[in-house]
């Protein structure tokens, strides 16, 4: 690895509000070697991914600085120059391959589209080279997979199909902008293998731009640490993490979750709080005009949850853990077995008293943007709760038990008169919280409470969970595929595979002395030793 392939120089970029100017990125420069692995790290707003659009000018704002990639300044180079250039000799995997390929066209055209316009291939060859792409990526069946839309392949799909068209032109920079964000923990570190053979294969560059920090360990030569649109530290890889400089370095590998939950006492006679007795759920859908195919989304599932413990639900995409939370839940029909709340069974009691129940058995769900009515106040939305369940409550004491509530998630009442769109990813996850506490659950059914989250506001959002369990005594089901968040917070951990639970047992026992073939694969894609010490 000798010279320089990629030089950035005191890079600054700005968009305009009006008559206001805002800065996303002030005076960055690094470089990159080729056939280097670099990594820009740092919370969401810190300015990694524009960067990354910067050095393709795929963004209508304003630039000043210098971008070299192989001696000439791509800032002041012409449009038809750096279409030359996009695609050819610098190639971009963007963060949602959903949104980033062409819904209207097939997954290979795509590719084919690539080589004809970068290589002014004819399609015959295009679609050869394309079906080897995809093959080489990873995609099992690539001559049928060449004719499928973007919707038709899974996500691990999709972003290899992105990969494939990133490198159909033998790119001598890749830059890679949260490559894995969406993906499952087994299907992340297949891609993130993929992309560091296939580096070596070709002698590329990559550039990538990621806030998951177990990843740049595992993957870069060197890191950039960006905040607040600078870069505050740059170093090598193996430096940073033993030895970080600046006091953001330091916050972000402190970032880690740790161990929060408390003991439970003794094994004791109280009765299960939840129990789920030989579930079975099954969804059909239409085969041509008059048959139907039935999937199992769970199949003969049995666990349960005691007063003041966690429970933690872990497996891919897919697996059927949300599906198994639902019908938990008693929102989803059962096909089979009995799901006890409080010794009551919800499968046969009467709808009237179903919905009393209701008030004790509470959801957080992944993404609070989405789960948040955009049209109602933080002071409606937390108190929507109440309203249904206690609609005798005077108003005045709503209000009080709400600005309460608000105070317990850490946020300020005052702020109840604002909407969603106002608040930050975690501020709005706390009101998502405390629209499920307000009612005093005993339940709180976690679904992936923290995946969308910045891993310093993903701790601070496990620490208040932790903390209002201890306050409250709530017992909670928590449905992730992020392993180290599993073993943060739970007491128990039943690992599912499709629609079935695999192992269930002790937090220390699954995560350090995993019996099953598949709780050691997905150990494995988090710590190549086998085992995650928290």
């Amino acid at each position: 690895m000798s010279g320089i392939l990629l030089e950035v120089r005191d890079l600054s970029v700005s968009f305009e509000h009006g008559e206001e100017t805002q800065y996303a990125v002030q005076g960055v420069s690094f470089h990159i070697a080729p056939g280097e692995k670099f990594a820009l790290v740092g919370e969401s707003g810190s300015g990694k991914s524009v960067t990354a659009f910067s050095i393709l000018r795929l963004l209508s704002a304003k630039t000043s600085g210098d971008v070299l990639f192989a001696g000439e300044n791509l800032l002041v180079a012409s449009e038809r120059r750096l279409r030359g250039v996009r695609g050819k000799d610098i190639a971009m995997i963007f963060q949602e391959p959903m949104a980033a390929l062409n819904p209207l066209m097939k997954i290979g055209d795509q590719i084919v589209e690539v080589l004809s316009l970068h290589e002014g291939m004819d399609y015959g060859p295009a679609r050869e080279r394309a079906i080897a792409l995809l093959a080489r990526t990873g995609i099992n069946e690539a001559e049928r997979r060449f004719s499928s839309f973007p919707h038709e392949l899974s996500g691990g799909q999709r972003q290899r199909a992105m990969i494939a068209m990133a490198l159909a032109c033998r790119p001598k920079l890749l830059i890679a902008d949260e490559p894995t964000t969406a993906l499952d923990v087994t299907i992340r570190a297949q891609i993130m293998g993929l992309l560091e053979e296939l580096q070596r294969e070709y002698g590329m560059a990559i550039l990538l731009i990621t806030h998951d920090l177990n990843l740049v360990r595992r993957f870069a030569d060197r890191v950039g640490v960006m905040q607040s649109g600078r870069l505050v530290e740059l170093a090598e890889t193996g430096q940073l993490f033993v030895q970080p400089q600046h006091p953001y370095t330091c916050r972000l590998l402190d970032s880690r979750p740790e161990k929060m939950v408390q003991p439970l006492p003794a094994e004791s006679d109280e009765p299960d709080l939840l129990r789920g007795d030989n579930l079975r759920v099954e969804f059909s859908y239409p085969v041509g005009w008059f048959r139907k195919k039935v999937f199992t989304a769970v199949e003969d599932v049995s666990l349960s949850l005691k007063r003041g413990e966690t429970l933690g639900i872990v497996g891919e995409s897919g697996s059927g853990k949300s599906t198994l939370a639902m019908a938990l839940l008693a929102l989803q029909p059962l096909v089979r077995g009995e799901c006890f709340f409080s010794g009551q069974s919800l499968r046969r009691i009467a709808p009237a008293q179903l919905r009393t129940l209701r008030a004790r058995m509470q959801v957080v769900f992944q993404d609070p943007f989405a789960s948040l009515s955009p049209r109602l106040t933080i002071e409606e939305i937390v108190g929507e709760g109440l309203a249904l369940h206690q609609p005798q409550m005077a108003l005045s004491e709503r209000r009080r038990c709400i600005a309460q509530t608000l105070q317990e998630v850490g946020l300020d009442p005052d702020m109840s008169v604002r909407y969603p769109h106002e608040f930050s990813g975690g501020q709005r996850q706390r009101i998502a919280i405390a629209r499920a506490i307000i009612l005093k659950p005993q339940l709180l059914v976690l679904d992936e409470p923290t995946s969308a989250l910045d891993a310093s506001v993903q701790k601070q959002v496990l620490e208040l969970l932790a903390g209002l369990q201890v306050a409250h005594g709530m017992s909670y089901l928590l449905i992730s595929h992020d392993l180290e968040v599993i073993a943060a917070m739970s007491h128990r951990i039943a690992v599912m595979q499709a629609g079935c639970i695999v192992e269930q047992g002790a937090a220390d026992e699954i995560l350090n002395a995993p019996h099953e073939d598949y709780t050691r694969q997905l150990l494995a894609s988090v710590s190549p030793q086998g085992g995650l010490q928290i």
